[in-house]
């Protein structure tokens, strides 16, 4: 992977990230790549947070991989810091390469870094392939997760 970079998201990646977020059965469904402006409005809030966290992956200076980080201060766990890995995506082309475990091994070792005492996840319950590759990671699925669209 050394011909890979991991870097903070810029604005000017918003159009591929959105592409990676489209490029599946579920992305398909609620994005919309055609109109950036609510994209682009939320990577505004999500870069003047510190706590947050959205990174891509580089390679011959193309975004090939994309997911959030959020760092999350707590009381619970005698207040433990945790942190939670969001919209994880890998452009089509480069799944099986290794992207995605270098993306969740920044993911785990940032994390350590902020001082976070647990990182978490959670993944649509038809994402079966992405189950096995997290759990292959040593995450396991000890929770259930609920959502409650507003």
């Amino acid at each position: 992977m050394s011909d890979l970079e991991i870097r903070p998201a810029a604005s000017d990646d918003i159009p591929a990230i959105v592409a990676m977020l489209a490029d599946d059965p579920l992305g398909a469904q609620r994005e919309s790549p055609d109109d950036l402006t609510p994209y682009t409005a939320a990577f505004e809030r999500l870069a003047h947070d510190p706590n947050q966290h959205v990174m891509v992956g580089v390679r011959e200076g193309r975004v090939v991989g994309t997911l959030q980080l959020t760092v999350i201060p707590g009381l619970s766990r005698r207040g433990a810091t945790r942190s939670i890995v969001e919209a994880v995506r890998i452009h089509a082309d480069e799944r099986g390469s290794g992207l995605g475990t270098a993306l969740i091994e920044w993911a785990v070792d940032e994390s350590r870094r902020q001082g976070c005492q647990l990182i978490q996840l959670t993944s649509d319950a038809s994402r079966t392939d992405a189950h096995r590759f997290y759990e292959r990671l040593g995450f396991t699925a000890s929770h259930v997760g609920f959502k409650l669209s507003l």
